[in-house]
């Protein structure tokens, strides 16, 4: 008894934490969501009205929210295989004994992690400029014709994902750095004397091991990248024709612009239970592979 009781007490403080900061918000999302709390609600509480699921109903007949979703499904889809692609490259390249002044380089891809965004975006917006970004100018040096990539429909949200690739992959690259230099290298020496290759070693020694790291890091990026807003409020403001609205900035939106903050805890709370299930099918499938490795 007295074993729990000190349980307890370590475990408590998170516990409180995990309740004010998450269980509380999520309730409150949860609560408002059914009700048609907006602006006038604000200014007398008498005329909060209890709807129902009225506002999901309404969420689902609205093609903007569909659109939203798409437009996230597709950052999501895109954006993290690209990023963690990105990661594992650099990793590799910095584990690789080939590569000199690793501190250096990996201090400098780290930097965009801990660079403002908005400001970042801000310089951003000038690479890409169709006529005096530096993209197009490189692209007009090879003789392809510059692209405009933040008023085509076609091509903004993948400069959305290039740019957040870019932003985030250096905090990704450093948890799989630190799991490359966990393995231990007598694999690797055993491998070689048994004429294992390069492509041979990183297929069933480096990935293999890597795995783990790789589903908490794809956890990461996952709920990470459904919650974008930031790129997409500061490079194209939703634009153009709205082909980079995501949910969280229809949800800004729908709350701050049009105080309509009933369908805007709809849309948090619905955007919340999207990102659980994609988290729990990833946490379910590192525990079906741990269970089918240990068999």
């Amino acid at each position: 008894m007295k074993r729990r009781q000190v349980g307890w007490v370590f475990a408590g403080p998170a516990l409180l934490v995990i309740a004010v900061f998450f269980a509380l918000p999520v309730a409150a999302g949860l609560a408002l969501s059914l009700t048609d709390f907006d602006l006038y609600a604000l200014a007398d509480l008498s005329t909060l009205r209890f709807v129902g699921l009225d506002n999901y109903l309404r969420l689902l007949q609205t093609p903007l929210f569909w659109q939203a979703l798409f437009n996230t499904f597709y950052f999501v889809a895109v954006g993290v295989p690209v990023s963690i692609g990105l990661s594992l490259v650099a990793a590799l390249l910095l584990d690789s004994k080939l590569a000199r002044f690793h501190s250096f380089f990996r201090t400098a891809m780290f930097a965009p992690v801990v660079t403002t965004v908005v400001a970042v975006a801000v310089i951003w917006r000038y690479l890409l400029h169709t006529r005096y970004g530096l993209i197009n100018q490189a692209l007009d040096a090879l003789g392809i014709s510059a692209i405009d990539w933040l008023g085509n429909p076609y091509w903004s949200m993948p400069a959305i994902i290039l740019f957040a690739a870019w932003k985030n992959f250096g905090y990704n690259m450093i948890i799989l750095l630190a799991a490359l230099q966990a393995i231990p290298r007598d694999l690797y020496e055993a491998a070689r004397v048994d004429g294992a290759g390069t492509f041979a070693r990183l297929r069933h020694i480096t990935l293999p091991m890597l795995t783990p790291t790789l589903v908490m890091v794809g956890i990461l990026s996952v709920s990470g990248y459904f919650q974008l807003f930031a790129e997409p409020y500061v490079m194209t403001q939703g634009g153009p024709l709205r082909s980079t609205v995501s949910a969280l900035y229809f949800m800004y939106e729908e709350g701050f612009r049009w105080w309509n903050l009933g369908n805007a805890s709809a849309v948090a709370f619905l955007l919340f239970v999207v990102i659980f299930a994609a988290t729990w099918v990833l946490t379910r499938f590192d525990r079906d592979r741990g269970e089918g490795s240990s068999t």
